[in-house]
């Protein structure tokens, strides 16, 4: 089994990721790295701050890794809170309640309830892991791959639902008549953002 380290000590997001990557893949936590430092993410895009957390994590341990970094982007806020969402609320680090109603407050009674949940995952690998590459004597010790997953859906006007996290008791994706958190885990895991992200993420490393 190979094994592979996931740039995050979130629960909700391990038990995800591995589900959604089955036996094939041995997830590591930053914990089993024994990594208890707080990790910067202080950048303007997901993209940014998915890099940047997961070349901490390469530069720091020397294992090849993987970050993400999710957003909620509603279309009548200007795509907030974006790269914003975990700590949308003032003063709070992931304080789903407070940042839901935040959220829920400023959209107010606005018909516009278009939103999406969009995924970046970055993957360093180490280049002699690469298969068929002899990079060894590369600047670069690891090559970067992104991959990104989108779910299109709109913002309810109240919560519902009890399972899933951060958002998900408020976001209906399109085709459904449900938030994340009344689908339950079985069939989030099957459509979301972070879903479609991972797809590719497994599609690739299946191929390494």
């Amino acid at each position: 089994m190979r094994k592979i380290v996931f740039a995050t000590n979130n629960q909700h997001k391990l038990d995800e990721i591995r589900q959604i990557l089955g036996e094939k893949f041995e997830i590591l936590s930053l914990n089993d790295i024994n990594c208890h430092e707080e990790i910067p993410e202080d950048h303007d895009t997901l993209q940014e701050n998915a890099l940047q957390k997961a070349q901490y994590i390469f530069d720091h341990y020397h294992v090849s890794c993987f970050a993400d970094d999710t957003g909620l982007e509603v279309d009548a806020l200007g795509g907030e809170p974006g790269v914003h969402s975990a700590r949308y609320a003032e003063e709070t680090d992931h304080d789903s309640e407070a940042n839901m109603q935040k959220l829920l407050r400023k959209l107010g009674n606005n018909n516009n309830r278009k939103a999406r949940f969009r995924t970046v995952i970055a993957l360093l690998i180490e280049n002699k892991e690469e298969k068929g590459e002899k990079n060894a004597e590369s600047e670069n010790p690891a090559q970067l791959h992104l991959f990104e997953g989108i779910v299109e859906g709109h913002i309810a006007y109240e919560k519902k639902g009890t399972e899933g996290f951060g958002y998900d008791p408020i976001f209906v994706p399109d085709g459904y008549d449900e938030s994340f958190a009344q689908l339950g885990m079985d069939i989030k895991n099957h459509i979301s953002h972070r879903a479609r992200a991972v797809q590719k993420l497994a599609d690739f490393l299946k191929n390494c």
